[in-house]
């Protein structure tokens, strides 16, 4: 595990939408362009192996995107090179962080400084959600697999600690990448979780706020 004192003030940032990577989490990425695998290369120098996870922010008259101001940073924690030379990694998520500014460089992907504070808890042991109602939870997720035609181990699902749950969802799920941010700031689980059954009501809409579907 690392420490508060080890997050290091510059880190590699990979801006990929529609990617959410959450504290304590598993995100399995796929590296193939050659800028992100000289990201990889030289994060796997680095004592933390950190990889900070984004997403990007269009921005009107600009050529490359901005980015959004809190990511989460990810240590790689599994990697395999395939025949054809790229990487199948995973990131265990570790701590959200704020941008402070970009760092101009000579690396191909982008860097930026980045500051840990507010986000101490992120460091610490599994969230609990006192209030969940997993049964109700669980019938609303059925209802929005169904309509998306997806399967599901619901079996895993009824009993999968409540930060498992609720993050897995958050990461997995087709939301907008505006959707995905909100899930990542919400600043404690249970307002994850109600970020999360929002966003479900919503598409079970059709992404309106007429009357849900029945």
């Amino acid at each position: 595990m690392i420490k508060a004192a080890e997050l290091p003030d510059t880190i590699a940032i990979f801006p990929l939408p529609g990617a959410l990577l959450l504290p304590r989490a598993r995100l399995p990425l796929h590296i193939f362009e050659p800028r992100y695998l000289q990201m990889l290369e030289d994060a796997l120098k680095t004592s933390t192996r950190l990889i900070g996870m984004v997403q990007p922010n269009e921005v009107p008259g600009r050529k490359e995107n901005g980015l959004q101001t809190i990511g989460c940073a990810g240590r790689i924690t599994q990697f395999s090179e395939t025949e054809d030379g790229r990487y199948l990694i995973t990131l265990g998520g570790i701590s959200r962080f704020r941008v402070v500014q970009e760092v101009q460089g000579f690396t191909p992907y982008r860097r930026c400084e980045v500051n840990w504070d507010g986000f101490d808890r992120d460091l610490g042991p599994d969230e609990k959600d006192p209030c969940f109602q997993r049964p109700g939870f669980l019938k609303l997720l059925e209802r929005f697999f169904d309509a998306r035609q997806l399967s599901a181990d619901w079996d895993t699902l009824k009993e999968a600690d409540d930060e498992l749950l609720i993050n897995s969802l958050s990461m997995m799920l087709d939301f907008d990448p505006e959707d995905k941010q909100a899930l990542l700031e919400a600043p404690s689980l249970p307002t994850r979780r109600e970020t999360l059954v929002t966003l479900i009501e919503y598409q079970l809409r059709g992404g309106s706020e007429s009357e849900m579907i029945q």
